[in-house]
């Protein structure tokens, strides 16, 4: 017997959730001038591969191009996407999708189960090497084809018929439908792809099935989409063209925001809040993020081959003072990994973080000298950040508190968020780097994955086969409330390890214009350009 059931986490979502209730009536979108959303979208994106990327301003992008078998909706709850229904089996195994019929590529031709069985096969493929590719792990196979023991095509993915995909899984994966909206998981057009290779990600060579297409990527300015006529749902998609503009200098980002260039920034400089809060406080959007701000340190060889060393740098900051006087825009202070919020779960804390500042000051104090270091041999590294004024003021405000309560000499590095994606794959060349991670799915798992040794996001290069078996006992346990006892066995035992210092928790911060109709703030922050809609009568620049 088969359940037919949309298992979201660890709860049932109604079938009836596939179409949405905030549908934009026909007459609405008939108009000469073409609707234009101009978004901020961070740095530039690395690739618009959606088996590749890696980063948010990619995915952001991305879920404007590219629908899974399962989507979201405005409030991020996982929902039909290309698929409008399926059955979960009743040992949790196996799944089974039925593709729209009306599902089409921006070329017009029908999206087959096929497509997704090629795009799954490529992200688990070595020769794609994907930094995400284990996120496909509760698949069937994938962790040996990621190996390289076994060949793609023995992925557990099959297509029954044109509209039928069969998934199975290696044990009951809870979060496996809101895993089935990542980009690592979106259908492959194999015509196009086997035409332009690598460069099938490039416009004009693009062919996409989300709610827009991509006709332009001006590097280090922006990328133009326009409306898919073919997708599925674009009769309420009421946006004919998004532009993302790249935004490193969130300080300019304001400015272009205030000249009304922009009608929605990808976020705002702290330095801004009060005056945000005084001037913009209908447009101001600040609310909890399922993100963790920290240093990735590089424990591989010294001087952080030493835990003594990396527990006192985590101690000697004060993070009520970073998210109250260097952010200050809802940020809360990070004493664990995982952020509050995540459904189900809540994890460890350090246990001095109860102390008073000063007993913290003295126990890193202690394990700075313990490390080898001293006001005569101080300890000399780089901080290296992504180009953003935020980053530099944080990376200003460490550097200080390092200098002042252990005598540590930090010089600042900043590089350009291209740049440092390729630095931050050679740990030799960094000592101490900027990183925020953004959970991929609404689980705590999301955030305990990148530390397994083989993942291609550990960029500390933490390796203890006790956490990757703890690993594998979560991805297998099929009792709840067990797989969160393991949760938190495997949170606090890579806390304890110091491979990352962990800094805070992020808010999602945006400014919307009020003729932007339809934003809603979600715990993900995925923000999909097709639940936004302009007003027609307004006073825009």
């Amino acid at each position: 017997m088969k359940l037919r059931a949309l298992f979201i986490g660890f709860g049932l979502l109604s079938l009836a959730a596939c179409g949405r209730q905030d549908a934009i009536p026909t007459e609405t979108q008939s108009s000469a001038a073409p609707i234009v959303l101009n978004r901020g979208s961070g740095g530039e994106p690395d690739t618009l591969d959606p088996h590749r990327n890696e980063e948010n301003s990619g995915a952001e992008i991305l879920r404007d191009l590219f629908e899974g078998l399962t989507t979201e909706d405005v409030e991020a709850r996982i929902v039909p996407g290309t698929a409008e229904s399926w059955t979960i089996s009743e040992d949790g195994r196996v799944y089974t999708f039925s593709i729209r019929s009306g599902a089409r590529w921006s070329n017009g031709d029908p999206v087959a189960a096929e497509d997704f069985v090629a795009g799954l096969r490529r992200t688990v493929a070595p020769a794609t090497a994907s930094t995400y590719a284990q996120i496909l792990y509760p698949i069937e196979n994938a962790e040996a084809i990621v190996n390289g023991k076994l060949p793609p095509e023995d992925l557990a993915v099959h297509a029954i018929d044109a509209r039928t995909l069969e998934i199975r899984l290696a044990a009951p994966t809870p979060y496996f439908l809101d895993l089935l909206s990542h980009a690592t998981t979106y259908p492959l057009h194999r015509a196009s792809f086997a035409e332009h290779g690598a460069q099938f990600s490039r416009p004009g060579n693009l062919v996409s099935n989300g709610a827009y297409r991509l006709t332009e990527w001006v590097v280090q300015s922006h990328v133009k989409a326009e409306k898919n006529p073919y997708y599925w749902d674009a009769g309420n998609v009421q946006i004919d063209t998004v532009v993302f503009h790249s935004t490193e200098d969130i300080d300019a980002e304001l400015r272009r925001y205030r000249a009304g260039e922009l009608d929605f920034t990808f976020q705002f400089p702290a330095s801004q809040y009060r005056w945000i809060q005084d001037n913009l406080p209908g447009e101001l959007h600040n609310d909890p993020y399922i993100s963790t701000y920290f240093y990735a340190l590089d424990i591989q060889e010294p001087p952080f081959d030493d835990p003594r060393l990396r527990q006192a740098l985590s101690m000697a900051i004060d993070r009520t003072v970073i998210t109250e006087q260097v952010t200050a825009a809802g940020e809360t202070p990070a004493y664990g990994l995982v952020p509050p919020g995540v459904q189900n779960y809540a994890g460890p804390r350090y246990a001095w973080a109860e102390l008073a500042s000063e007993q913290r000051v003295a126990e890193a104090r202690r394990l700075y000298a313990l490390a080898g270091y001293s006001d005569s041999n101080p300890l000399e590294i780089e901080i290296r950040y992504n180009t953003s004024e935020n980053h530099r003021r944080i990376a200003v405000a460490i550097a200080s508190m390092w200098k002042q309560h252990l005598g540590v000499d930090a010089r600042l590095v900043n590089e350009e968020w291209k740049v440092m994606l390729q630095t931050r794959q050679d740990p030799s060349a960094w000592d101490v780097m900027r990183i925020g991670w953004t959970g991929d799915y609404n689980d705590a798992f999301t955030f305990l994955e990148i530390f397994h040794s083989s993942h291609g996001q550990n960029f500390p290069g933490y390796a203890d086969p006790e956490y990757d078996a703890l690993l594998e006992a979560i991805a297998n346990e099929t009792d709840l409330e067990r797989r969160r006892v393991l949760m938190h066995e495997a949170e606090r035992r890579v806390m304890e390890a110091y491979p990352v210092v962990l800094i805070y928790f992020y808010a999602n911060k945006h400014l919307v214009k009020p003729y932007v109709k339809g934003f809603q703030a979600n715990i993900m922050d995925h923000n999909h350009s097709r639940y936004l809609r302009i007003e027609r009568n307004f006073d825009r620049p």
